[in-house]
């Protein structure tokens, strides 16, 4: 029947959908599109910040006030995004808009390719991934890149190549602080020695090589003031209908329960803790795989500083957790759940009504994801994995 059905029209379609060419294509195009479509409706804010980061450190100006006459709001990713974003900044704004969606388009696309499971697995996942992706391309943020790069630490780390899986680390930690979560995966690390030297000489000249566009007095001002552009951004946030869409937040919205974020943090990390604890699990593939979505997924629930285009984050935890786990009604009934709620409530393909009055108000993005959360939780904790040894792809 299997067979039939390939011969047949919605067999070659599937084949089609499926096929790596299509998804390349695919994602350049959501890349390009949504560059285009921001910049010609002047809704490119995000980016002029990033674009001025540059421009304001070669100038020796705070990074962090605001400027209202080169765009709104304010900066909050540190001294070091000059450097990423140097290359477009001196671009058009028009080319460098375009080109900032494709690199981390293909930052993405290239991590997903990485993983350890097999290619159907890595298309599915890109198919999973390209709604929230171009949620997220929309915002022309840096949480695409971001994502690929927390993936590209862990494929590097699997791969024992621990000078690029370091330098991974560092872009996203100097930028965006979620880089540092790639520390979750040490205790995989065969040489364990040889991370932490290499770790430490990376550290230290990605401490000072904003500098080579400043100096290192402006560099160190601007750590200082990145720390309190933070804790400013964490304080609005936790006011704000359009942030703050973690698990407090969904708690705090829908029930009135306040609990502090930090307290969320520390019981994520204590569960984390005790799965690494797990030390016989540590061999098989599937199991480091869902340490990898369980970070992911906590980097964005257990944050107060999220925003809808940062759940490209915890979307690509969904998507390599139901590649990774035993399909079933529950989980692919999850995935359905996350992908209607959490990935398309912010659209256009969703009931207006819906989305104003009950999924912003009550921060019901984020329940699905928070669900899922939970499963990963009990698996990590409690699942056996001894069956699918390293090496064996998921």
């Amino acid at each position: 029947m299997a067979r039939i059905f390939l011969n047949t029209l919605g067999g070659k379609i599937l084949r089609f959908l499926m096929s790596r060419p299509t998804l390349v294509v695919l994602y350049l195009l959501l890349a390009v599109v949504s560059a285009l479509k921001q910049y010609l409706n002047h809704a490119i804010n995000n980016y002029l910040i990033f674009k001025y980061t540059f421009w304001h450190s070669l100038r020796l100006q705070p990074l962090y006030p605001e400027y209202p006459a080169e765009y709104m709001d304010s900066n909050h990713y540190g001294p070091f995004f000059a450097v990423i974003i140097a290359p477009f900044a001196m671009m058009p704004d028009w080319a460098g808009v375009i080109l900032w969606n494709v690199c981390n388009t293909a930052v993405l696309f290239y991590a997903i390719w990485q993983l350890p499971v097999t290619e159907n697995k890595r298309k599915l996942m890109l198919w999973i991934c390209s709604h929230e992706l171009l949620t997220a391309l929309l915002s022309v943020q840096f949480n695409v890149g971001i994502t690929g790069l927390i993936l590209l630490t862990f494929c590097y780390l699997e791969r024992h190549r621990l000078f690029p899986a370091t330098v991974a680390m560092m872009i996203g930690l100097f930028t965006k602080l979620y880089g540092i979560v790639g520390l979750a995966f040490f205790f995989f690390i065969r040489h364990k020695w040889r991370f932490i030297g290499t770790f430490a000489a990376v550290f230290v000249v990605f401490i000072i090589l904003p500098a080579v566009i400043s100096n290192w007095a402006f560099v160190q001002a601007g750590y200082r003031d990145w720390y309190a552009s933070l804790l400013y951004k964490n304080s609005l946030n936790q006011v704000s209908d359009m942030a703050d869409i973690s698990f407090s937040g969904f708690l705090r919205r829908s029930t009135g329960l306040h609990i502090p974020v930090l307290y969320g943090c520390l019981g994520a990390a204590v569960l984390l803790g005790l799965a690494l604890m797990r030390h016989r699990q540590h061999d098989a593939s599937r199991f480091r795989l869902l340490i990898l979505c369980y970070v992911l997924l906590c980097l964005v629930l257990f944050n107060t500083n999220v925003e809808s285009p940062t759940y490209i984050i915890a979307f690509a935890g969904v998507a390599l957790w139901f590649v990774t786990v035993p399909q079933s009604r529950y989980t692919i009934g999850l995935l359905v759940f996350a992908i209607v709620l959490t990935s398309f409530s912010p659209s256009d393909l969703f009931p207006r009504f819906v989305r104003e009055d009950y999924v912003k108000p009550y921060a019901l993005k984020a329940l699905p994801c928070i669900l899922i959360w939970f499963d990963i939780a009990a698996r990590v904790l409690f699942g056996n994995f001894i069956t699918s040894p390293v090496g064996r792809q998921a």
